[in-house]
């Protein structure tokens, strides 16, 4: 009877301590994830103003709020998109998992010289910094270490991920000034604009000069008035400004060809003056085209330059890569105003 009684009462002592193992494994897993996933992200973005991004290579970039847009640190202009994704990232940021102890020390040694530092500031303060590493093999998650004002430096690397979405979390992290270049020409509306001056260089019969004073227009072709203005394809042809960008920053031409391109005559230049009297030039220059490939330009010539894109200098000097489809509209005045003998 005894033994069966220290039976009972053991296996009643052994379950108890298999089940207080237990209570004690699974609660500190809970509380790891819950102080990873609070170490890392911010839910309060509105407060977040001011991010600095710094990859391996020590190129930097400060991101700055300014109102409800985002600059750089010098007040430039930043594409607002990839500063939402950051945001995104912010707030949905988790933590996924541990890295597997044999792995520690590689992780730890290849972060050391290979991660990007994103330091975050809350009303003017700093709030915390990630460091962000490669991504897991399966590409579902991200090494990453937090610091932050209140706990100082994670010990260890740790694996997240953004909730709901798969991928790594590190392409969202850059510092190129020229992937974040802003690019918008123009973004008018028509009351904004006061006059609009088109030069085809060696083709003068296709010069036109749009000008407005309230919601009177007139067009000319070299100083002289059309003999038909439709004003409705005047206001057509406005409309055009709302939304125009170039498409890419300059990472073809090295400096030398720059200046040799800037030298040369463009094949046409804009001008656009709006009512509080901001000028933008543009100057439009051929791109050269691909090896033995023969083009017709936008009026059914043959043309030894790419039909699809040129470069544009920008008023600050910059060289940018456009499309004639986004800018035809702008240039192709016959297309709204009655030219004579134009096609």
């Amino acid at each position: 009877m005894k033994r069966i009684i220290f039976l009972v009462v053991g296996l009643l002592v052994v379950g108890g301590l298999g089940y207080m193992a237990y209570k004690l494994s699974a609660g500190s897993g809970s509380s790891d994830e819950k102080i990873a996933a609070l170490n890392f992200d911010i839910q309060d973005t509105a407060s977040i103003t001011r991010i600095e991004i710094t990859e391996p290579s020590g190129e930097k970039i400060e991101l700055v709020r300014s109102g409800h847009k985002w600059t750089d640190k010098d007040g430039g202009c930043v594409q607002q998109l990839p500063v939402f994704n950051i945001m995104e990232a912010v707030v949905n940021v988790r933590f996924k998992g541990y890295i597997p102890e044999a792995s520690t020390k590689t992780i730890v040694n290849r972060m050391a010289t290979t991660a990007t530092e994103v330091k975050f500031f809350q009303n003017g303060e700093w709030s915390k910094t990630w460091y962000i590493g490669s991504a897991t093999p399966d590409h579902y998650g991200t090494y990453m270490l937090v610091e932050s004002a209140e706990t100082g430096k994670s010990d260890l690397p740790v694996i997240m991920e953004i909730k709901g979405l798969r991928g790594i979390i590190g392409p969202r992290f850059f510092s190129g000034h020229k992937r974040w270049a802003c690019s918008e020409i123009f973004a008018l509306n028509i009351n904004e604009i006061a006059s609009v001056d088109v030069v085809h260089t060696g083709h003068p019969e296709r010069n036109f000069t749009v000008n407005k004073k309230g919601r009177q227009f007139s067009v000319t072709n070299n100083g002289k008035p059309f003999a038909k203005l439709d004003t409705n394809m005047v206001v057509q042809y406005l409309q055009n400004y709302r939304k125009i960008h170039f498409e890419f920053v300059n990472s073809d031409l090295n400096p030398k060809q720059v200046d040799s391109l800037k030298r040369s005559t463009p094949f046409c230049q804009l001008t656009l003056k709006t009512v509080k009297n901001k000028v933008t030039k543009l100057k439009m220059y051929r791109r050269q085209a691909d090896s033995g490939v023969e083009n017709t330009n936008m009026y059914g010539e043959t043309a030894d330059y790419d039909v699809n894109r040129f470069w544009c200098v920008l008023p600050n000097g910059e060289v940018v890569k456009c499309q004639y489809f986004v800018f035809n509209p702008l240039i192709m005045g016959h297309v709204y105003f009655n030219y004579p003998n134009v096609n």
